[in-house]
């Protein structure tokens, strides 16, 4: 199975930016998107009812915010939107797809802002995550979680570390939730076939950043250390256009 996931920054930009035919071609098996920015109700069939795909959406009350969709060839046993807090619910931020020999999450993780006011929002989000995932795995289940993190972990997941060490998404606070996800048996994927700097999954729209590879590695496939030896292979994929952000993927098998 090859399982992508990717911020997608508002899918009815993105379809106009030739979302559906990359995603014909790529023919995921799983595909997370975050940031959707819709509810279903404003999109076509291409969209939520795709051939071979089953579809589900978790939007954001307010209108043009936030929001998650899974698309999925295998049908899942559960499907479960959110995480049991109104005040992040409400943002659509979590959706969760089981299937017979793993549990997905997919997750679109709060901005602390530039502001940093939504530090502590983002934080306590963070910690009801890892508390979710630590009771599936002392189920046994084999637990991914994919998403757009909102968090560069270390130096060398953006072009310029050192300018943004008190800039949100940088944060030591945020920097130390990783941590602490690693250190509870969480494994960065990428970073288990990938070493290499220069590697990232979000560019800023201003001064030519993409082209410039100006960018922060923030969109990730962390899985439960007793499914890591399932993971074959996992990449970024830098030259798909369409958001400011670029899929990331796993194989499974």
């Amino acid at each position: 199975m090859k399982l992508y996931s990717w911020n997608v920054n508002g899918v009815r930009a993105a379809t106009r930016n030739g979302f559906l035919d990359w995603m014909k071609k790529a023919s995921p098996d799983v595909l997370c998107l975050q940031e959707t920015k819709a509810l279903p109700d404003q999109l076509d069939e291409n969209l939520t009812n795709p051939p071979g795909y089953n579809v589900y959406w978790h939007s954001a009350v307010k209108k043009g915010y936030s929001g998650v969709a899974t698309f999925s060839k295998p049908e899942p046993v559960l499907v479960e939107n959110g995480i049991g807090i109104d005040k992040y619910d409400e943002e659509g931020r979590v959706l969760r797809t089981d299937f017979d020999d793993f549990v997905l999450f997919n997750i679109y993780f709060p901005n602390a802002q530039r502001d940093l006011g939504r530090v502590d929002f983002k934080m306590e989000f963070c910690d009801l995550v890892l508390d979710k995932c630590n009771e599936l795995v002392a189920q046994g289940k084999n637990v991914l979680v994919c998403g757009d993190y909102n968090t560069a972990h270390k130096e060398i997941d953006l072009k310029h570390p050192k300018p943004n060490q008190n800039n949100a998404g940088f944060l030591p606070v945020e920097r130390a939730w990783i941590d602490k996800f690693i250190e509870n048996g969480y494994v960065d994927t990428f970073r288990q076939f990938n070493r290499e700097a220069d590697q990232y999954t979000w560019w800023t729209y201003r001064l030519n950043a993409r082209e410039r590879n100006i960018g922060w590695r923030i969109d990730y496939f962390f899985v439960s250390e007793n499914a890591l030896h399932r993971v074959k292979n996992a990449g970024i994929l830098p030259e798909v256009k369409g958001s400011d952000h670029c899929p990331v993927f796993i194989e499974w098998e």
